[in-house]
C-alpha cells in the first residue's frame, strides 16, 4: 500500500545510513571487505640531538648508514637563533625531504639533550612534531640522553675544599 502512495506522488523510498554501507560492501568485492592499498613502509632511525644552542636531526636506515644529517647553522646564519623551533622545522623538513626521495616513510626517533642538562632544548621537540607532519610514520619516541652515574672523584681531598 506504501508503495503505491509513493509511486503516486512520485517519491524515492529513503535509504538509511545501513542500507547505504551494506551495499558498499556488496559492490566492494564478493568476501564483503573493502580492499586497502597499503604502501610498504620502509623505517629509519631518527636521532634529534636538541641542546640550549643548537638543533641537529641525524637520519640513517636500520644499519646505521647516514641518510641525511642536518643542523640548525646548515639553515640560519644568526647563531642565536640555531636552537629556535621555527629553525628546527626546517632543519626536520629538509632531513625528512632527503629521506624520502630514498625511500624511507616511518621513523624510530631518539631525542637526546645535552648531559647534565635540565631537559632538551627548545627545537627537539618541534623537529619531531615536524617529523610527522611531513608525512613520516612515527613509530616510536625514546630520549637516551646521557645521564652521569657517579663520575670522576671531585678536587678537593678527604675533607673538601676548605673556604
Amino acid at each position: 500500500m506504501n508503495d503505491e502512495k509513493m509511486e503516486e506522488k512520485n517519491l524515492e523510498p529513503v535509504k538509511f545510513e545501513s542500507q547505504e554501507y551494506e551495499e558498499e560492501l556488496e559492490n566492494s568485492n564478493s568476501e564483503g571487505k573493502k580492499i586497502r592499498e597499503e604502501k610498504e613502509s620502509i623505517p629509519g632511525i631518527a636521532y634529534v640531538f636538541g641542546s640550549y644552542n643548537n638543533t641537529i636531526v641525524h637520519i640513517t636506515d636500520l644499519a646505521g648508514n647516514t641518510i641525511s644529517r642536518i643542523s640548525g647553522g646548515m639553515v640560519t646564519k644568526h647563531s642565536r637563533l640555531k636552537a629556535n623551533p621555527t629553525t628546527a622545522m626546517f632543519v626536520a623538513k629538509r632531513a625528512a625531504g632527503a629521506a624520502k626521495e630514498v625511500g624511507i616513510n616511518a621513523l624510530y626517533i631518539r631525542t637526546r639533550g645535552k648531559t647534565n642538562s635540565p631537559g632538551m632544548g627548545p627545537g627537539a621537540h618541534a623537529a619531531v612534531k615536524t617529523l610527522g607532519k611531513e608525512g613520516m610514520r612515527i613509530l616510536g619516541v625514546l630520549d637516551t640522553t646521557r645521564i652521569p652515574r657517579g663520575g670522576p672523584k671531585k678536587k678537593g681531598g678527604k675533607r673538601g675544599r676548605r673556604v
